[in-house]
This record gives C-alpha cells, structure tokens and sequence, in this order.
C-alpha cells in the first residue's frame, strides 16, 4: 500500500485556490522535502533535501535564526509571504510580504472555519486571536500546553480545531490531530484569497493583532520554580487562571507564567495595550522571578 500517495491524495483534497500566489517554502531538510514539489508546484523552495543532520539552520522555526534565509528569498523576490516547516513537518510558520515573522497564535482563526464552531487555542494565546474568533462566531476554548491535552479537549468536547503558539495545529477531520502540512494548506488559502481582494497578508493579519504589544515567549532559568511563579502571581493583580501556570487577566492585558514541559525553564508571555506598558510589565515580572 502506497501510503505516501494516499496522504497526498488527501491533503491535495483539501487545498483550496493558490491561483497568484507567489510563496517560498523552506523544508529545514526535514520530512516536508518528501511533498513540498508534489503539492506546492509554483512554490519557490529551499532546503528540501532530506538531511537530518540540518545543515542549512536549526529545525525549529521558533529560533529566529532558523528563519533568515526564508525571510531573504521573500524580501528578495517579492513575494506574498513564506512557510517554514520544521524538521518533522507537524509544525508550520510563516513570514509575511516584508519577512516579518507572524506569531503562529495570530494565524489560529485563518486554520479552521469560525462561525458556530468551538476553536481551541493554548494559554499562551494572544487576546487580538481570542476576540477575533468570537468576533466572527467562533467559541474559543483555552487548553494546557501540549498536544496530549489538544487532542483530548477536540475529542471531548467537539471542537473543530485550533492551535498553539508554538505552530502546532489540529484538526478534528485529521483525527484530531496536528500537521504542519495541512495548516499550510488552509493559511495559503486565506493569503490567496486576501490577495484577490486587495490586501497583502500583513493587512489580513492586522485585525488579529489588533492593539496588543505582545512580548513573545520569554525563557528563564530559576532553581525553584514554583516559588518564582507564586512571587509573579503575587506582583499582579487581576483575574488568575491556572489551567497551566498562571494566566493573569487584567483590563490592560494579561500575563502567563507556566513551568516547561520538556525544559528547565520557566517561561514568561507579557501583552499589554502598549509598548511601554508590556516593558514595565517584564521588567516587574523579571523582578519577581530574580527575588528567589
């Protein structure tokens, strides 16, 4: 059984119009090498030799050094945008027409269809994506960090789908769940679709963005970690969510404090509705998290 073509034959399914869309796709040398010619013809793409030892740049697309080259060829050539895959493709990201990274947490409504539709997004989600989905009839439902609690929350409580700010997306018609590939497939489309109506991808993301100066994710080392998130929690004041961590909501933004997963770190996210705003709120958390 020929389970590469079955694949493709689904996913080729699900690709909407590209017609005038010029995109390039970076590989990282990983699994996307395998169907990046097969269902992106017209793409412009780098690093799809498969090579696991990375030769070209790191297999995270998180790392910002791993997105230069992509950033380049877009800037370069002109083009509407950039996809990066990272090295076993179950992740996407994306560059917009000027190279600027777009957060992968910004992109969760343009996955899956909104109206009357529960949609998942983690707790490090930006407030802009969370208005958003509501604003167009969408359900948005916050889940722990982790694939393990995704696919379990789409299960469970039906959702059609949703996604991470780390470039994870899931989807309840691919068993709930994630692939990098198929989100590639539903965020082109909208890019394409954005362009025949006259705006750039950048201008298709703006409203998602909205007005929320966002930090990013920020990692720290800490001997006690509990006991760095419990002196954060106490520096603010303001609704406290503790699915994972410590998500606290104030009307001026929000802060989330979580212990990682798979690292020793603690991991810091600060949105504010300004810049000046979201730098004294990191400074203030830092303070707290350097007390110990």
């Amino acid at each position: 059984m020929d389970f590469r073509e079955r694949y493709l034959s689904f996913m080729k399914s699900r690709l909407g119009d590209l017609s005038g869309l010029d995109f390039a796709v970076d590989c990282s040398c990983g699994m996307a090498s395998l169907l990046v010619e097969d269902l992106f013809p017209g793409a412009s793409t780098i690093n799809c030799g498969l090579d696991g030892s990375f030769p070209a740049h790191s297999p995270n697309p998180l790392a910002a050094e791993a997105r230069e080259q992509i950033s380049r060829l877009v800037r370069e050539r002109g083009l509407d945008c950039g996809v990066i895959f990272d090295g076993d493709a179950d992740r996407c990201m994306f560059v917009d027409e000027r190279g600027g990274f777009v957060q992968p947490d910004f992109l969760i409504p343009f996955v899956v269809p909104l109206g009357g539709n529960k949609v998942i997004h983690d707790v490090r989600t930006s407030r802009g994506t969370i208005d958003f989905i509501r604003a167009h009839g969408g359900e948005p439902l916050m889940v722990p960090v982790g694939h393990v609690f995704a696919k379990k929350v789409l299960r469970e409580s039906g959702a059609i789908g949703g996604g991470e700010l780390a470039g994870h997306y899931y989807f309840r018609d691919f068993h709930c769940c994630d692939s990098g590939i198929l989100a590639a497939i539903r965020i082109l489309g909208k890019i394409a679709e954005s362009k025949r109506n006259g705006a750039s991808f950048s201008q298709m993301v703006a409203p998602v963005k909205g007005r929320w100066a966002n930090s990013g994710e920020r990692n720290y080392r800490c001997e006690n970690k509990d006991a760095a998130m419990e002196r954060v929690k106490s520096a603010f004041s303001g609704e406290v969510n503790n699915l994972d961590g410590y998500r606290i909501e104030m009307p001026e933004g929000w802060i989330s404090v979580r212990k990682s997963n798979t690292e020793p770190y603690l991991r810091l996210i600060v949105e504010a509705e300004s810049d000046a705003l979201m730098r004294s709120w990191i400074e203030k958390a830092e303070r707290a998290v350097n007390e110990g």
